[in-house]
């Protein structure tokens, strides 16, 4: 563990007393967000310090162009990245013309921040001895508006500790801005109208390229000892700023205040010659609103979030922080309101991994958007990649691929490949078997076929192609091959017959021929659409079904195993456990020669196929990989804990499953890995919901039914989660002794419990 300065707490993340070399670190932690748009924790006042300046807007991306040593056919042209926006949190403050920094300060004392994460808002005090010899007490408010997304809020008061002074902000919006990872240090935006009107401030500005058209705004209101000061303030524009300047005299104990509202409107929800009038209706709406209404609609909107989402967990409260925080963080990334946007890595905490869509959606943030909100939300990511096909279909064509074949992304925004690592872009195909278990996965738990005949089975037909047209016959082996890949564990690259990259494409095709004779006898209509649009032949299926049929498995008769790849064994098996802790983690003192070279595992990837189709195989075998493999894994992806820690679970070793839950929940909280100054894991996340819901709780869908296998922790008195399953929600509470089920609904659901049917009526409980 990295670090351990924030404070135990159920509700909040709490950080107290002010050091400079965990300002980054605490950006992150403490970002908020509201699924439309987010941004880094950073200071409003001026900070002179290290700091990591972050504001985002959810869809408004850059194609940044690539940047390579030597370029090959194939190579995309651009890495698409989300762009770091207009900032309009900005507030100077000055206390006797001394700016307030507190990199400067003489002394910074009572410094406490929290996200209080069951109300969603951001509070940060301090006390500041100024070096004019001023001592001033700061505390500041702020939150992003679920109810109205386009807006943002905060209440910044300076009250007076001793004497006299003339207090001074300077709130502003500022276009002037860059992103931390541009590939030629380029600037992003063109600022195309700055405006300032009464106390309103404007920014028009587009992305190069893309071209979207955003408005910053923002209006602000000083108050005297929560007396609104009226009278004269400055108004001061320049190429890219707007500022406007208040100032009011203070004696000691006065209280001098300035409300910010601000945020963004752009031309994916408005018309583009009107975003400032669409940016002054806001304004309005929050004007007549107020700070205060608006603070509690905040508060109400997420308690009815909680109502569903929230985990509870009694006797661990470190372990209760932990999943609040990555529950929290998820809600404040992707609320399901729109099928154009998507879950970045980061989220809106960081610009790391380009803030793009990976395969983690698919194979991690599905379920817990799937059980924590209506289906429909689910089905909008599913439909996000439908709306992709084309561009999946192009990108395959890029390297070659006919007749249709489809390879998603590894990282897209816009259905296009814009990843320009060789052995992740164009080896780590795996990614689009998570397209096809996400449409398996959404079926099974939601009951709704619908979606395979009106949009999932053309996505599973042009994988299919794909899978079909990648592998090829070995004549030595008298098998089907697939070759130059990279599997989930990305410490190996372009190697042959990665196990979990050979299963997957072969479940894709059985799975997809499954569905067509399901549809051609259910839904007449759409196949033959279907086969008009995808052009498939009787001829094509069957050498599919032959490719799927007669595919090649590594395995190794001394030790019982599927083998990662063909040449796994040609390594030196040493176990983590026997490695040097100065070597950890591998991908930072490691050169990438020498991590090819070994046995060390960054993530699960035999383990991943086994999680996924944990029904193809028995207890004996997940045991006998999970203890061949596991020893070897450093676990240096955030993706890796969350799987160990549902298999040790079905495996009924809690001890471990709790030690990889506490990783995973902990992982930015704690910052094992020493990189949260980045941004926070946000698609693991989800990953840490799965530990406690399928772990923990054993859930899975059985025979067309829930089932549920609850284990719980030494030390855990008791657990408890919801899940909303076709549309009734059913509550567990799992205790050392006994389990409860109740379903709030109108219909009666039947549950397994370890093997056995219960039956649980509308608004009644069942204990087991």
């Amino acid at each position: 563990m990295n670090q351990d300065y924030i404070v135990p707490d159920k509700w909040s993340i709490i950080e107290e007393g002010f050091e400079k070399g965990r300002v980054k670190s605490s950006e992150s932690l403490f970002s908020i967000g509201n699924g439309a748009m987010g941004q880094r924790a950073n200071f409003e006042e001026q900070y002179s310090g290290p700091s990591f300046q972050g504001s985002y807007i959810a869809g408004v991306y850059y194609p940044d162009k690539t940047r390579v040593g030597w370029w090959k056919n194939g190579y995309p042209e651009h890495f698409a990245k989300v762009l770091n926006a207009p900032n309009w949190i900005g507030i100077d403050v000055f206390v006797n013309e001394e700016g307030l920094d507190l990199n400067t300060c003489q002394k910074v004392s009572g410094f406490r921040r929290e996200l209080n994460m069951k109300e969603g808002w951001y509070q940060r005090s301090f006390i500041a001895l100024l070096q004019n010899g001023i001592k001033i007490k700061v505390e500041s408010t702020r939150f992003l508006s679920l109810d109205l997304d386009e807006l943002g809020a905060i209440n910044y008061k300076v009250e007076l500790l001793s004497g006299a002074a003339k207090i001074t902000f300077k709130p502003y919006v500022d276009s002037g801005i860059t992103n931390t990872d541009a590939n030629w240090d380029e600037k992003f935006w063109k600022i195309l109208e700055v405006e300032a009107e009464d106390n309103q401030g404007f920014i028009i500005s587009k992305t190069l390229k893309t071209e979207f058209h955003t408005c910053t705004f923002m209006q602000s209101e000083l108050k005297l000892n929560d007396t609104k000061v009226s009278g004269d303030f400055q108004k001061e524009t320049t190429e890219d700023k707007v500022i406007f300047t208040y100032t009011s005299n203070a004696k000691e104990g006065d209280v001098v205040s300035l409300m910010k509202f601000a945020g963004y409107v752009t031309d994916m929800n408005h018309n583009q010659s009107e975003l400032i009038s669409a940016a002054k209706a806001v304004l309005t709406k929050a004007t007549e609103t107020g700070f205060t209404k608006l603070l509690q609609d905040q508060k109400d909107a997420w308690a009815k979030i909680w109502e569903m989402a929230d985990i509870t967990i009694d006797g661990d409260i470190k372990a209760q922080q932990g999943i609040r925080f990555n529950i929290f963080q998820l809600n404040q990334t992707y609320s399901g309101k729109d099928e154009r946007l998507n879950i970045g890595p980061k989220g809106f905490t960081g610009e790391k991994y380009g803030g793009s869509t990976y395969w983690d959606t698919e194979a991690y943030c599905i379920p817990f958007y799937m059980a924590t909100k209506d289906q429909e939300v689910a089905r909008n990511l599913l439909t996000y990649r439908y709306n992709h096909l084309e561009k999946a279909i192009e990108n395959a064509e890029k390297l070659g691929f006919s007749n249709g074949a489809a390879l998603y992304p590894m990282v897209t925004m816009n259905g296009e490949e814009s990843h320009n690592e060789w052995e992740i872009t164009f080896e780590e195909i795996h990614r689009n078997g998570a397209m096809v278990f996400a449409i398996y996965n959404y079926v099974r738990y939601t009951g709704d076929f619908e979606y395979i005949p009106e949009k999932g089975l053309e996505v599973m037909i042009a994988i299919a192609k794909f899978w079909h047209q990648r592998a090829n016959f070995s004549k030595v082996k008298n098998k089907y091959v697939i070759l130059g890949v990279t599997g989930p564990n990305e410490y190996e690259n372009n190697v042959n017959n990665n196990w979990y990259t050979n299963y997957i494409a072969k479940w894709c095709i059985e799975y997809c021929l499954e569905m067509i004779e399901k549809v051609k006898d259910g839904h007449k209509e759409d196949y033959n659409r279907i086969i008009g649009l995808t052009r498939i032949n009787d001829e094509e299926l069957i050498e599919w079904r032959e490719v799927a049929e007669e595919m090649y498995f590594p395995y190794s008769e001394e030790h019982g195993v599927f083998l990662q790849q063909d040449g796994f064994l040609d390594k030196e098996i040493i176990p983590v456990d026997k490695l040097d802790k100065m070597h950890r983690p591998i991908n930072q003192k490691w050169s990438w020669d020498r991590i090819l070279r070994s046995c060390y595992i960054k993530q699960a990837d035999v383990l991943q196929g086994l999680y996924f189709f944990e029904d193809h195989f028995s207890k004996e075998t997940l045991e006998k990989h999970f203890d061949f493999y596991e020893p070897l894994t450093v676990h240096e992806s955030s993706l890796s804990p969350c799987v160990h820690s549902i298999q040790a679970a079905k495996l009924d070793r809690m001890d471990q499953a709790y030690e990889f839950y506490v990783r995973t929940s902990r992982l930015d909280l704690d910052d094992y890995n020493n990189e949260v100054k980045e941004g926070c894991h946000i698609t693991s996340m989800a990953g840490t919901w799965i530990s406690i819901v399928e772990g923990f709780g054993g859930m899975r869908i059985v025979e067309d039914q829930l089932s549920f296998h609850p284990r719980i922790p030494d030390g855990w008195q008791a657990y408890s989660f919801k899940v909303n399953f076709r549309n009734q929600i059913v509550k567990v509470e799992v205790n050392a002794g006994k389990t409860t089920f109740k379903v709030e609904g109108d219909q009666s659901v039947l549950i397994l419990v370890k093997g056995k049917q219960i039956e649980v009526n509308p608004n009644e409980s069942v204990t087991v």
